[in-house]
C-alpha cells in the first residue's frame, strides 16, 4: 500500500482523485496544480533563460582613478583618502580582469583580488562610495546586511543568499554577475563574540566569518537562485567568485582604544619612550590588520581584504557641503519635489546653519541630516499642494519650531 501514495506530498489514492504513475514515483493532481503555480508565479527560473544570458558579452566602462575619483566628488562630499584607496583598489581590480581575459591560463603573473574594507562612523559615507562607483563603471552591485546570515543549520541566512541578490541585481545574467560589485555592510557586528570560541557556539560571528573566508577569496559556490535557506533538493547555479570585488564597511565602534594601545607601546630596555599624541578625531587614520584581528575578525579574513582603509568624521563645513552642494544634495532635493508642485522653496544661511548644528550634536552624520530635515519639512510637504503661495523660504526660526520635540529617537527609529 506504500507505493499506491503521491511521491510529493504522501497522500494515499484514497485521499486523492488522480494519482500519475511515472518511472520514478507518482503524483497527485493537487501537486501537479501546485508545480503549475509555481511556475505562474516565476519562482522557477528556466534553463533556456540563464543559458541565452551566459552567452552575452560583458561590456565595463573602466575609467582610470582621476576620471573615477571625479565622479565621485559628483556625489561625496570630502573623505579623499578613502577616494584614492578606492579608486585605485578598483580600477586594479577590472585592470586584473582584462589581463586574465587577454593571456588565458598562460599568464606569467598571477594578479590577485584587491578586496577593501572601510571603516568608519555612521554616516559617513561608505555605503554610498561603494554605490556611486559600481554606477560609474556600470557593474552589477549588491548591499548586503552581515548580521543577517548564521552558520549552516541555524535560524538566519546562509551566506551564499549574498550571491543570490546580486544575481537578481542583474536579471540572473551570471557572467554579468561574475564581475559584479558586492558590498557587505555591518563586517563589525560578525566579529568574534571571545576570545575563546569553544564557550559557545558563536554561530552569527565566527561562523559567518569562516563561510565568508571562500566566497571572498575567490571559488565556485552552489547558489540558490531565490536566496534563503539551502535544502538537499534545491536546483543551484554555480557562481565563481574568483573576478567579484567585495567590499566591505563597519563603524567599528570601540576600535579606538585598541589603535591607541597599539600606537602608545614603549620601547624596551634604556631607550627614550616613544608616543604618539593621537587626535581623538582621527584616531582612525592610524587603523591596521593587527587592530582589525584584535576587535573579533578572523586573521584568514583580514588576510582576503588586503586594503583597509578609514573614513573621517564629518566636519560642519562637510555637512554643509552635503546639505548644498553635490547632485545629490538633500536641499536640492527637496527643491526638486516642491518644483513639481509649482512652488520654490529656499533655506536662509541660519536655517542650514542649524541644521548642521544639530546634525553633529546627535552624531549621525550625513544621514541625520536627513532626518532632521524631514522633521521640519514634514508639514510643508503635506500641505504643499494646496499651499497658494509660490515662493516658501525656510529660516532659522522655523526650523527651531519644527524641532521642538525632536530627539535622537527620531532619527534611530
Amino acid at each position: 500500500m506504500s507505493q499506491d501514495r503521491c511521491s510529493f506530498c504522501g497522500s494515499s489514492r484514497e485521499d486523492v482523485e488522480v494519482l500519475i504513475t511515472g518511472i520514478e514515483g507518482k503524483i497527485c493532481e493537487v501537486c501537479v496544480m501546485r508545480s503549475e503555480e509555481l511556475l505562474a508565479d516565476g519562482d522557477i527560473i528556466p534553463s533556456k533563460e540563464l543559458k541565452q544570458h551566459s552567452d552575452e558579452k560583458v561590456e565595463i566602462n573602466l575609467l582610470s582613478p582621476l576620471e573615477l575619483r571625479s565622479h565621485l566628488d559628483d556625489y561625496v562630499i570630502g573623505q579623499d583618502d578613502a577616494k584614492k584607496y578606492l579608486c585605485v583598489a578598483v580600477y586594479n581590480h577590472y585592470k586584473r580582469l582584462q589581463y586574465n581575459q587577454k593571456h588565458g591560463e598562460n599568464n606569467d603573473v598571477e594578479i590577485e583580488k584587491s578586496n577593501m574594507l572601510l571603516v568608519g562612523r555612521t554616516g559617513t559615507g561608505k555605503t554610498l562610495l561603494a554605490k556611486t562607483i559600481a554606477r560609474t563603471l556600470n557593474v552589477p552591485f549588491t548591499i548586503v546586511d552581515a548580521t543577517v546570515f548564521t552558520q549552516a543549520g541555524y535560524v538566519g541566512e546562509d551566506v551564499e543568499s549574498i550571491l543570490s541578490r546580486l544575481l537578481q541585481s542583474c536579471d540572473y545574467n551570471i557572467a554579468k554577475a561574475e564581475q559584479g560589485i558586492v558590498f557587505i555592510d555591518e563586517l563589525d557586528k560578525i566579529a568574534r563574540k571571545g576570545s575563546n570560541p569553544s564557550i559557545t557556539r558563536d554561530v552569527s560571528g565566527e561562523g559567518v566569518q569562516q563561510s565568508l573566508l571562500k566566497i571572498v577569496e575567490g571559488s565556485i559556490v552552489n547558489v540558490p537562485p531565490q536566496g534563503g535557506r539551502k535544502h538537499p533538493d534545491q536546483k543551484y547555479l554555480k557562481v565563481d567568485t574568483k573576478n567579484i570585488l567585495f567590499i566591505c564597511g563597519g563603524a567599528f565602534e570601540g576600535i579606538e582604544p585598541m589603535i591607541r594601545s597599539r600606537m602608545k607601546k614603549q620601547d624596551i630596555g634604556f631607550s627614550v619612550n616613544r608616543t604618539v599624541n593621537i587626535d581623538d578625531e582621527s584616531v582612525l587614520k592610524y587603523i591596521g590588520p593587527p587592530d582589525i584581528k584584535r576587535f573579533g575578525i578572523l586573521p584568514e579574513l583580514v588576510g582576503r581584504l588586503p586594503v583597509v582603509t578609514y573614513l573621517e568624521p564629518l566636519s560642519r563645513k562637510a555637512l554643509r557641503a552635503i546639505l548644498t552642494e553635490p547632485k545629490n544634495a538633500i536641499i536640492k532635493q527637496y527643491q526638486a519635489l516642491f518644483g513639481m508642485d509649482d512652488k520654490k522653496i529656499t533655506f536662509t544661511k541660519g536655517a542650514i546653519d542649524f541644521i548642521v548644528d544639530k546634525a553633529v550634536e546627535y552624531k549621525l552624520g550625513a544621514r541625520g541630516l536627513r532626518g532632521i530635515c524631514e522633521d521640519i519639512m514634514i508639514d510643508l510637504m503635506y500641505d504643499s499642494p494646496k499651499v497658494s503661495d509660490a515662493e516658501i523660504k525656510i529660516d532659522k526660526a522655523y526650523a527651531e519650531s519644527k524641532l521642538d520635540n525632536f530627539s535622537e529617537a527620531t532619527l534611530t527609529e
